[in-house]
């Protein structure tokens, strides 16, 4: 036996606690005493526990939905396990997570991924902070065989051997992805091989037998400790239940099912050990018993508390991390420059205040970013300045996983459009990581992305997609309109605990205005007003408040109509009582934007208003909103002028409120 006695001891406990916990959670759903749904590995206890075996503490893993058996080797307490399939406040998330989604980061697992294959991201990032951070500690992606058939895999495989990221690829291949069996969606017989293609060393070892497992993840985690670079483990194996609890397994035989259960692994190692000499067979089955006495006792002690709950307003204060308490001191002097160099000096200033500071996307360093944000900053902060392939969902992950450690990305998508294709990470980790680990961890990171029309990149460069990202609990979104708010609106959202997505409007990119010194923030969530006004409320953002601004100029010479223009600039949270404040004075509302109307904040405004009685009482005039056509923008210079609101046509809109 290549095991010492301690370790087989270990390893046969962990294998029968995963089988028996999952034994009793089937059971439970069968009686219909635990809702909703779970996934099951039973059969594949040998993969989780001789990985365990081969980690130390401080070493982090990132599972699967089928999270239970890691989570348990890695020495989770089982009690609040069941509670969490129970749903209950004992529960190891309080109830939040449920069967798919269990952190516990006093056991360094960092929650699992209900998405497939889109863990891999944030395990790369775990694995980056620890190398920014000189740790000697790894992180494990752990995912199966129908996860390698994802881009974002294959972007985090090849971002990890770029970056020479200390990353274990510890692929559980069962034979199938849900109902899809290998042999059928997979290219490769193997799995392995595929990491040649990323210059990553790899094996592929019996997942079913716990020594190989263990000989296996130990050799690869030695190897990622002394070289720095990733290693791609493949464990072959098998589920030797469904899918899912309401997977009747017709897409496979009984012949095939009863093949395997030949090679049960706890069957096979409780052998092994008794052939070693080492042990009994009266010594082995009394570790068996004292390990299922164990998960039964776990049960009965949950099932006893199960009642319990968290109510809606303690769940709802997992949303958001803790801020600190800033002091927004006056400014005490300013200096003139454009947006874009307001935002770089911005990024300067917060990198060489905080190095824990990195900034991540493609482009940014000798290049300066594609319009040129980031410049020469990549010569003073080479080490926390990242360039990347063209993988933004990987890189994005990588920044969501590095947060999670104490680092404080900022990513740079180079056009606001491509954050569809960060969007898994951004909506179903960074929004949601907080809340589902009920409080154990929280994403301080920000992303920037320019948007806007105005420079003739036609449809698929020039999207404001910031209204698709107001309905995720979860995210701030801040979108400033001129370089002085631009430089304290981000540098606040740097030392923000919280996901924050930051747009900055491409057309304002060469606009210049007063800047404030290093010490001068801007608290997210305050709307900003930019002018003042008696006699209506025009409300707006980012590009859109410059049109008004022009347009409350012109109205006032030509009209005598006094507008005060409302700059949100946090849109998401909204600063509800400065627009209330302000409807209720001036009686007319005008809200302006440059994305489309439908769905957009021109609805919201309009409904934070008319929900309020006393506003809704004193309104003279309809609400109206002017926002962009709903339409693609075009590429002709006179339809991308058009296709947003113009400063006659505010004018006009204005006037129609008397």
């Amino acid at each position: 036996m290549n095991l010492s006695k301690e370790q087989a001891q270990s390893a046969l406990s962990m294998m029968v606690r995963s089988r028996h916990f999952e034994e009793c959670i089937d059971d439970f759903f069968k009686r219909k005493e635990m809702h909703g749904t779970t996934h099951l590995s039973i059969g594949q206890e040998a993969c989780q526990a001789g990985l365990s075996l081969a980690l130390d503490q401080g070493d982090w893993i990132v599972p699967t939905h089928r999270c239970h058996g890691h989570t348990i080797a890695r020495g989770a307490n089982e009690r609040k396990m069941f509670s969490e399939m129970f749903g209950s406040a004992d529960g190891i998330c309080k109830g939040l997570g449920g069967s798919m989604h269990m952190t516990d980061v006093q056991t360094w697992n960092a929650g699992s991924s209900a998405v497939v294959g889109s863990g891999v991201n944030l395990a790369a990032g775990l694995a980056f902070a620890l190398k920014m951070q000189k740790s000697q500690a790894i992180s494990v992606a752990i995912f199966g065989d129908g996860a390698t058939s994802r881009g974002s895999v294959h972007e985090s495989m090849n971002l990890a051997s770029v970056w020479s990221l200390p990353i274990l690829f510890f692929c559980e291949n069962n034979d199938y992805g849900m109902s899809a069996a290998a042999s059928r969606m997979v290219s490769t017989s193997s799995i392995a091989s595929r990491a040649d293609a990323y210059s990553i060393s790899h094996a592929t070892v019996d997942g079913n037998d716990v020594e190989a497992v263990y000989a296996a993840a130990q050799k690869a985690v030695t190897y990622i400790r002394t070289t720095g670079k990733p290693y791609f483990l493949e464990v072959k194996t098998y589920r030797c239940c469904g899918h899912s609890k309401s997977d009747p397994c017709i897409y496979r035989s009984r012949e095939e099912e009863a093949a395997w259960s030949e090679r049960d692994p706890i069957f096979l190692f409780s052998r092994r050990m008794v052939e070693s000499g080492l042990y009994s067979e009266e010594d082995v089955s009394r570790l068996i018993l004292e390990a299922r006495k164990h998960i039964d006792e776990a049960a009965v002690d949950a099932a006893a508390i199960r009642n319990q709950r968290i109510s809606l307003d303690q769940a709802m204060e997992y949303l958001f991390a803790p801020e600190e308490e800033e002091v927004y001191k006056v400014c005490q002097s300013t200096t003139r420059m454009s947006y874009r160099e307001a935002i770089r000096q911005a990024l300067d200033e917060e990198m060489s205040r905080d190095k824990a500071v990195h900034l991540i996307g493609e482009d940014i360093g000798l290049y300066g970013g594609c319009f040129k944000v980031t410049g020469d900053l990549y010569a003073k902060h080479g080490a926390q300045m990242h360039e990347t392939p063209v993988s933004e969902e990987a890189f994005t992950g990588l920044a969501v996983g590095a947060s999670l450690l104490g680092l404080r990305p900022v990513v740079e998508i180079m056009y606001g459009d491509f954050s569809t294709l960060a969007s898994d990470p951004i909506i179903n980790h960074a929004a949601k990581i907080r809340f589902m680990s009920a409080g154990q961890l929280s994403c301080p990171m920000v992303l920037r992305s320019p948007i806007g029309s105005g420079t003739g990149h036609g449809a698929q460069h020039t999207q404001c997609l910031e209204a698709m990202f107001a309905n995720i609990p979860g995210l701030i979104i801040v979108a400033p309109s001129c370089p002085g708010d631009a430089k304290a609106l981000l540098k606040s959202a740097i030392r923000s605990n919280n996901p924050v997505l930051y747009f900055e409007h491409k057309h304002l990119y060469n606009n210049l205005g007063p800047v404030g010194d290093e010490q001068y923030l801007l608290p997210i969530g305050k709307a900003i007003t930019k002018k003042r006004g008696k006699d209506v409320t025009i409300v707006s953002y980012s590009h859109a408040v410059t049109t008004c601004l022009e347009a409350s100029v012109r109205l006032s010479l030509q009209d005598e109509i006094e507008a005060e223009v409302i700059d949100l600039a946090t849109l998401k949270p909204m600063d509800t009582q400065t627009i209330l404040r302000s409807v209720k004075k001036t009686g007319r509302l005008l809200v302006v934007h440059d994305s489309p109307e439908y769905g957009g904040y021109g609805a919201e405004v309009i409904a934070c208003v008319t929900s309020d009685s006393e506003a809704l009482a004193g309104l003279q005039a309809t609400p109206k909103r002017l926002c962009g056509k709903e339409l693609p923008i075009p590429f002709a210079p006179e339809l991308e002028t058009e296709v947003i609101p113009s400063t006659e046509e505010v004018m006009q809109a204005v006037r129609s409120l008397f």
